[in-house]
């Protein structure tokens, strides 16, 4: 009885911490959603002002949507994306469900191994998965952005979900299987509703570093076909001459969508990331 007001308390501080931190994130976007309605001269001059009679323009917005295919790059943006997560949570679970129920020969091992994709970066291997797409023929297909972006997500989604699996109960499991349930109807309908919220977090973790990436879709798929929309926001950036309001425009599109899916699941994430710290 004495740990319900304790528990209370930790999840107090905790949304209290995560709102906290949710508000100064936001502030940067904020001025650049804001500087994104106004003139060259007033976002220089006055940065910090909200836009009005006198600097509200939508050049920005005009020049994104004369130049270049905008549609396309986000649509893009959005395969490579929904893909991605898809096989990230679905991968992710699969792994995290055999490495904590089924003990083998190697399952320590394995699980070290998958845990070694979140200390070293994938991008230490480009040259090595450059040469892999061109023999593969997938350059300059969405195909090896949603695969290398998959093997990237896979180590922290099972390091994540592998934490979660633990927590669900054996007899569930075993009664499951008691009743003539196959493995993956188990896994399926009895495990991964009970670790939704884990999923959602692996999702939103992993969707943002996917959505903003600029490394692997400027190595792997630079044609037109197949720029995302942050390749496609640097057409606006030259050496020497930056159109400003044109980046500002193409970033304040690039973040709605991104803000919109992190309003929907952020009560899935934030139960994600409390749920640990609770027990």
């Amino acid at each position: 009885m004495r740990q319900a007001p304790i528990l209370r308390t930790r999840r107090i501080a905790i949304h209290t911490i995560l709102g906290g931190y949710t508000l100064v994130a936001i502030l940067p976007v904020l001025l650049v959603i804001m500087n994104s309605f106004k003139d060259r001269a007033s976002i220089f001059a006055q940065p910090m002002v909200p836009p009005g009679p006198g600097s509200f323009d939508l050049i920005g917005y005009e020049t994104v949507l004369k130049q270049g295919d905008f549609l396309s790059y986000f649509i893009n943006s959005g395969i490579v994306t929904v893909g991605s997560i898809f096989f990230i949570v679905l991968f992710g679970a699969m792994a995290a469900f055999a490495l904590t129920e089924y003990r083998f020969r190697g399952n320590v091992f394995l699980g070290l191994f998958l845990a070694l994709g979140v200390m070293v970066p994938i991008r230490l291997g480009t040259v090595a998965i450059l040469e892999m797409m061109a023999r593969s023929g997938l350059v300059n297909t969405l195909t090896a952005l949603i695969l290398v972006y998959t093997a990237q997500g896979l180590p922290l989604a099972v390091f994540i979900l592998s934490e979660f699996m633990r927590t669900v109960s054996d007899d569930l499991k075993n009664a499951g299987r008691i009743d003539g349930l196959s493995e993956y109807v188990v896994f399926f309908r009895l495990v991964l509703p009970l670790v939704r919220p884990a999923m959602a977090t692996v999702a939103i973790f992993s969707m943002i570093p996917v959505w903003n990436d600029l490394w692997f879709p400027l190595i792997l798929a630079p044609a037109e076909a197949t720029k995302t929309i942050t390749l496609g926001t640097q057409v606006f950036i030259g050496q020497f001459v930056t159109n400003w309001n044109a980046v500002l425009a193409a970033l304040t599109l690039s973040i709605t969508p991104i803000l919109i899916l992190y309003v929907l699941f952020s009560r899935q994430l934030i139960r994600g990331i409390t749920a640990g710290a609770v027990k």
